[in-house]
C-alpha cells in the first residue's frame, strides 16, 4: 500500500481514537480541572474516580448485572433467531414476506411503547427486578434484528449444500450444527455484537424494570447527576 493511502488511514484512525483518549484523560482529572478549562493531560492527576468505581458496591454490581442479562439476552436472541432466519431464507410460504415485515416493525417501534405493558406483566408474575425480565424485554428488539441479519447471511449459502448433506445421511440438527452454522459464523458474530451492544446501552427498559437487585450499569451511571451538577470524573471512569 502506498504512502498516499496509508496517511489518510492513520489520520482517520487518530480521529476515531480522540474521544477514547479524552474519556481516559477525563477519568484521571478532578471535576474542578475538567470544568476549569481545556488540558490535553491531567494537571492534577488523581485515582479518586476509579476508587469510587471499585469500592462502591453499587457500581461493580451494576457491571455484573449488565453483563449477566446482556449475555443471557444474546444467547436467547441467537437461539430463537437462527431457526427463524433459516426458515425465512430456505422456505416460501403464504404470507412469509408480510410476516418478515411484521417482525421487523417490532424493531422499529420505540421501547417506550412497550414500557407500561412490560412493567405491569412482570410485576404481576413476580419477574420485576430480575435479570431475566430485562433479557426477555430486550429480546423483543434483538430477535427481529438478529433474524434480519442472519437471513441475509443464510441466503448467500447455496441450497445445494443442504441437499447434499441430506443425501449423505445427515439429520437436520446434525447438518445445522456441524455444517451450516460454521458457514455463517461471521454472521453469527456480527449478530451477537449488535445484540450485545443494544442490550448493554439500552436504558429506558433496563431502568424501569429493575430497582435494586438487577439494576444495570447504565442506570447506576445516572447517579452521577445531582442537584449540584454532574460528576464528570466518575462518569468518565465508569465509561472506561
Amino acid at each position: 500500500m502506498s504512502l498516499r493511502k496509508i496517511i489518510p488511514l492513520w489520520i482517520y484512525l487518530l480521529f476515531l481514537l480522540v474521544p477514547i483518549y479524552w474519556l481516559i484523560n477525563m477519568s484521571f482529572k478532578t471535576n474542578t480541572e475538567i470544568l476549569g478549562g481545556l488540558t490535553l493531560w491531567p494537571q492534577d492527576f488523581t485515582l479518586a474516580n476509579y476508587k469510587v468505581i471499585f469500592t462502591d458496591e453499587s457500581w461493580y454490581s451494576g457491571y455484573l448485572n449488565s453483563l449477566y442479562y446482556v449475555c443471557l439476552n444474546t444467547v436467547i436472541s441467537l437461539s430463537v433467531a437462527l431457526p427463524a432466519a433459516y426458515a425465512f431464507s430456505r422456505y416460501r410460504f403464504l404470507g412469509d414476506k408480510h410476516l418478515f415485515f411484521w417482525l421487523l416493525t417490532n424493531r422499529m417501534a420505540p421501547p417506550a411503547v412497550f414500557l407500561l405493558p412490560f412493567f405491569q406483566l412482570y410485576s404481576s408474575i413476580g419477574l420485576f427486578d430480575t435479570h431475566i425480565a430485562v433479557a426477555l424485554a430486550h429480546c423483543l428488539f434483538n430477535v427481529p434484528l438478529a433474524v434480519w441479519i442472519l437471513e441475509g447471511f443464510m441466503s448467500g449459502v447455496p441450497k445445494e449444500i443442504d441437499e447434499t448433506a441430506y443425501i449423505d445421511g445427515y439429520s437436520f440438527p446434525k447438518f445445522f450444527v456441524k455444517i451450516f452454522i460454521p458457514l455463517i459464523g461471521s454472521g453469527i458474530g456480527v449478530t451477537a455484537f449488535f445484540c450485545f451492544m443494544f442490550s448493554w446501552v439500552e436504558l429506558l427498559l433496563a431502568r424501569t424494570l429493575t430497582s435494586v437487585n438487577a439494576k444495570p450499569i447504565a442506570a447506576v451511571m445516572t447517579r452521577t447527576v445531582s442537584a449540584s451538577g454532574i460528576d464528570w470524573g466518575v462518569l468518565a471512569a465508569a465509561g472506561v
